[in-house]
Formats: C-alpha cells, sequence, structure tokens
C-alpha cells in the first residue's frame, strides 16, 4: 500500500486489484481491475457532499436495487464488435459466443501539483486470450467543496489489425443509482436544449446531463465530449432506467439513414480521445462548465 498526499487531495490504499482515490480525505472512487470483472471500472463514485451516484450492484446487494445488466459496473470503457469480439456485454457469470475481456497490464499512482492521476496499460482481448487493442488511460481525478471531475485521456493502439463495427453497446459508459431514472423524476439534458430519453437518445451532442433527487440533495452527473475528438460531436446511448453512455463508435445503430460504421485501425495505428466525468450540484451552470473544460484542452 502506498499513499500520495497531492495538494489536499489523498490518492491511497493502493492495493493489487484497486486503487482508491480521495479528495481532502473523503473517498472518491475505487478502480477496480481484479478477475472477477470483464473490465476494470471505477466504482462506487461520489459526489463531493459523499453521496454515491453509481449503482452498488452487481458489487454488491442493496434492498430493493435494480438487478439487470450484470455488466454495468460503475463508470468504465469498452465496446461490443472488436473484430466481432464482445467486450461491453462480458460478464464473467455470461455464457455469451465471441466474449473476450479488458485485462489491466499495469496502474500506477501518479503525483500532480492539484490532481491525481491512475495511468493503466489495458489489454482488449479476444475469447482466445488474443490481444487485440492495447489501451493507455489516463484518469485524473480533482474536486473542490462542490464539484468532482475525472478526467479521461485514452489511446488504442492496434495490436493487429482491427474493425470497430456498427453497435449501439458501447462505450464510455456510468451505470448510475436508480434514483437518476425518469420514472423518479430524473432529468436529462443535452447542450442543444433537447430533454428526455426519447429526444436525446441516439443524438449527438457535445454533452449530457442527468439530474436527479439522491438522498434529499439535488445531483447531476454530466459527461463531455471533446472538440478534438474523432467524430466529434458524438453519440449518445443515454438511457431513462441509468445507464448513461457516449458511442463514438456506433452511427447507423443510432441513425438508419447514416451508412454503416466500420472503423478500421490498422495494426501499430493509434486513435486517441478525452472525455470528462463531472459529479455537481443540481444547480450548476453545466453549458459554463463545458465551456472551462474545453478552453482548456
Amino acid at each position: 500500500m502506498r499513499t500520495l498526499l497531492i495538494a489536499g487531495l489523498v490518492a491511497g490504499a493502493c492495493y493489487a486489484q484497486e486503487i482508491t482515490v480521495k479528495v481532502d480525505g473523503k473517498p472518491f472512487t475505487v478502480f477496480n481491475y481484479g478477475n472477477d470483472a470483464g473490465k476494470p471500472f471505477l466504482a462506487p463514485v461520489r459526489s463531493a457532499s459523499g453521496k454515491i451516484v453509481t449503482r452498488r450492484f452487481p458489487m454488491s446487494n442493496e434492498p430493493g436495487e435494480s438487478r439487470d445488466h450484470l455488466h454495468h459496473r460503475g463508470l468504465w470503457f469498452s465496446y461490443d464488435d472488436v473484430n466481432g469480439t464482445k467486450l461491453w456485454e462480458n460478464d464473467p457469470s455470461y455464457t455469451k459466443p465471441h466474449m473476450g475481456r479488458e485485462v489491466v497490464r499495469s496502474a500506477d499512482l501518479k503525483e500532480g501539483a492539484k490532481s491525481s492521476t491512475i495511468a493503466a496499460v489495458i489489454e482488449w482481448r479476444d475469447e482466445k486470450g488474443k490481444v487485440l487493442l492495447v489501451e493507455n488511460r489516463d484518469m485524473v481525478f480533482a474536486g473542490d467543496a462542490k464539484l468532482r471531475t475525472i478526467d479521461f485521456h485514452i489511446t488504442l493502439t492496434a495490436a493487429q489489425d482491427v474493425t470497430l463495427g456498427d453497435t449501439k453497446e458501447g462505450a464510455f459508459a456510468i451505470r448510475l443509482d436508480d434514483a437518476f431514472t425518469e420514472r423518479k423524476g430524473m432529468k436529462i439534458t443535452d447542450a442543444d436544449g433537447r430533454t428526455t430519453m426519447a429526444n436525446i437518445w441516439g443524438k449527438r451532442s457535445n454533452w449530457v446531463d442527468y439530474v436527479a433527487d439522491l438522498g434529499g440533495e439535488k445531483l447531476g452527473v454530466a459527461m463531455f465530449d471533446n472538440p478534438g475528438n474523432p467524430r466529434y460531436p458524438t453519440y449518445w446511448h443515454a438511457r431513462d432506467y441509468g445507464l448513461f453512455a457516449l458511442n463514438p463508435f456506433g452511427r447507423n445503430a443510432f441513425d438508419s439513414k447514416q451508412d454503416e460504421s466500420e472503423w478500421k485501425i490498422p495494426t501499430g495505428q493509434k486513435i486517441e480521445f478525452r472525455w470528462r466525468v463531472l459529479i455537481h450540484p443540481g444547480d450548476a451552470n453545466v453549458a459554463a462548465l463545458y465551456s472551462e473544460y474545453t478552453g482548456k484542452r
């Protein structure tokens, strides 16, 4: 175990298969990368006030909590058609064909002046264990009295010729607490002013925000696409039951008027993405916070 003290931010408790991140001594999240899941994930994820915004299941059993989609674990990045390999719907309890795994080769803490970073190398493997893609991922954690942010910088390098097919099942995603459902009064908004899942799912936008009453507190979780990303602005796989995802790889899966996408990455070539996850008070000006984010890109 080791602990990093970073300008009031602590990234501590670094064990063999998890790294715990704290802000000013308060738990923020845990990077989980053990063999009990088909891919690494961050969970639980907390607000500045300490509320857990992610669903607990299937990591733990909470009375009354939803039990669907075992492969929805916290906050993660994966895709379900990588040379035909399924890396999204790949929970170890499943018996689906062509199911691969994301295996963490290394995960290290890095010290910074005002934030902490987990740098991970992750192999995307097919069902026979052959490496398809090597992901280099930096996750930068920061926060203040009201906000929490996680900035992702992801580079995917093809270990062989890779084709990313066209499916809605992906890619950068979080499974939120059941409070973040429309039946419980949650509100979804995107950068273009659309609201409700019916109007936002399958659309392209710079950002999407979910706001709900969580234990008596109005809280929001937003995802920001980055103007420097390929296919910006991204499509949104934004559901009303707690799944919240952006998907730059699918196209026809979201809009039948579009040609089917085949994103080819030749051996040794790379693609790169940057995204931000923001946990904020329900009354925060997300548009202004997005402008601040893009100004720093």
